[in-house]
Order: structure tokens, then C-alpha cells, then sequence
């Protein structure tokens, strides 16, 4: 494993965020209720779901499908093996979404699909591309929230609540940075973001399509932790985009928390064949 298997506990644990109430999830209700310890052994992950050049299984979506659903099985987060309960993924099929929530290994998920605005056809009649939020807890109250982008380029988020947990989960896919060289539109991604994730037990996960010490995210890391920034407000994480030869070459997925939440975080140090990006996995504990 990489330096990203390293524990890091978020500086300021057990704070709110500063103006905004801590608790539950953004929508919860009013009345205040006890909240049950809970911890989210969260996947994000581009899984390059497109049939197209640069996604390896593109054109294999079942292949692809077994592989999102060995990742669900078991990943490495600070140095040990857990088993995930959230699966947060970008650039997934319709159709491999059906075969998760059909798989015998994932009994007892909740699943919920979200299309691109204009999103790419997938190989084999699978349907077109999308987010995808899973959890082995019950997952109610999706909404699929526009983001800000440019014309040609629609951009969504999709959260979703976990009782159980008392969370809100949250995944998205920001505009690459060839449609928008400057960042405009990825700020303003951000700050929608962070609007509709809201406060309370939160997880983000997603491509955000820029790095850790970009400007762009700035709206994210005021209103959260990201698991891999290190410490105190550093703001650094292990590479997850791959180049053609499959080395690691940049941060750009991120799972972002509430403050109030202690984290660990891995990323693979090998190649991943199966996409362009490595998964990144995180263990968010809300005490």
C-alpha cells in the first residue's frame, strides 16, 4: 500500500462545521434525535464504463461488473482488509447496475442509478452512463440534484439517505478539465456541491477531475475533510488516475466527510487494469 494507508485522524474532530449545526443528515428532521455510532467503509470509483478508447473493460461490461463487484467485496484501507458498505461509482452502465443489484455477493444492497444529461451508450445494449450510489444499509430519499456546466457537458450529483447510519452519501463526476480549462464551471460544481450534500453525517465521494491544492475544490474542503489531505489542513493525497502505461500520475477522486468524523483512506499502489482510475477506499467513523 501507498502512504495513503497511513490512519489519519481529522483535526477538529467533533466540531461543526463553523455556522452550520452539526447532527444528522441535511434533510433530517428538525426535532433532534440521538444519533447511533456508525462507520462507512466507503468505495469511489471511475469505473470507465464506456465503450470507447482508454477504458480497458469498456467494451466487456459483465467483465467490468465482476470486477466493481469484487471491490464491493473486500478492499485495503489503513493497511488492513475491510469490507465495504457504500459503493460510490462514476461512469458506470445501466445495465451493470441491474447485474449488481441482481449479484448473490450483494444480497440485501440498496441501489440507485442516475443518467449522464447526454451521457455515453455502453457496449452490449447496457444501457447509458451514469453515477451509481449502493449501500448494504437501506439507502432512501435519492435525489438527483443539476450542477452547473457548460452547454454540451450536463453534470449531476445523487445523495442519498442511510438511516441506519444517520448519513447522507453523495457521488458525483465534475466536468473534465478539456471543456473547462479555466475551472469556472468545476467552482461552481463545487459549490452546488456542497449546498446540496449539506451538513450533518456526510460522505462525498467522486471524479472530481482536478487536484487536491486546485482553488476549485475550495468550496469542498471549507465545508469538509477530504481522507487523504493529511494533517490538519494539508492538502496532498496518493495519485488515483492512470496513464496509458497504468502509472499513477494524479489525485483526482476524493472522498470528502463531515469534520466531525474520523477517517482512514487507501489507494491501490499497483496498476488497476480494469480502469483509467484506481479506486480510492476509506473507513469514515461517526461516534
Amino acid at each position: 500500500m501507498t502512504a495513503a494507508a497511513v490512519i489519519v485522524t481529522i483535526a477538529g474532530a467533533g466540531a461543526a462545521i463553523k455556522g452550520v449545526p452539526g447532527g444528522g443528515p441535511a434533510h433530517a428532521d428538525s426535532v433532534p434525535r440521538e444519533l447511533p455510532s456508525a462507520t462507512v467503509n466507503a468505495v469511489t470509483w471511475n469505473v470507465c464504463g464506456e465503450a470507447r478508447p482508454g477504458c480497458p473493460l469498456g467494451g466487456d461490461p459483465d467483465g467490468l461488473a465482476a470486477k466493481i463487484v469484487e471491490r464491493a467485496g473486500t478492499t485495503v484501507v489503513g493497511g488492513r482488509e475491510v469490507e465495504p458498505n457504500a459503493v460510490l461509482l462514476q461512469e458506470v452502465c445501466a445495465g451493470q447496475v441491474d447485474t449488481l443489484r441482481d449479484d448473490d455477493d450483494l444480497d440485501g444492497w440498496s441501489w440507485e442509478f442516475a443518467e449522464y444529461p447526454g451521457g455515453g451508450e455502453c457496449a452490449d445494449e447496457q444501457g447509458r452512463l451514469g453515477l451509481a450510489l449502493g449501500t448494504a444499509a437501506a439507502l432512501a430519499g435519492t435525489e438527483t440534484e443539476e450542477l452547473p456546466a457548460p452547454e454540451g457537458d450536463g453534470r449531476i450529483a445523487l445523495c442519498g439517505e442511510v438511516d441506519a447510519w444517520g448519513a447522507r452519501v453523495c457521488v458525483t463526476q465534475f466536468t473534465p478539465a478539456a471543456a473547462d480549462p479555466a475551472g469556472e464551471w468545476r467552482t461552481k460544481q463545487a459549490g452546488a456541491l456542497a449546498e446540496f450534500a449539506g451538513s450533518g453525517r456526510v460522505v462525498i465521494g467522486g471524479d472530481l477531475a482536478d487536484g487536491p491544492k486546485s482553488a476549485v475544490l475550495d468550496p469542498l474542503y471549507a465545508a469538509y475533510n477530504e481522507c487523504d489531505q493529511g494533517p490538519g489542513t494539508t492538502r496532498t493525497g496518493d495519485e488515483t488516475l492512470q496513464d496509458w502505461r497504468g502509472t499513477a500520475i494524479a489525485k483526482h477522486d476524493f472522498i470528502f466527510m463531515s469534520k466531525s468524523a474520523s477517517v482512514s483512506c487507501g489507494v491501490p499502489a499497483e496498476h488497476v487494469e480494469s480502469s483509467h482510475h484506481r479506486p480510492l477506499s476509506a473507513a469514515v467513523r461517526f461516534r
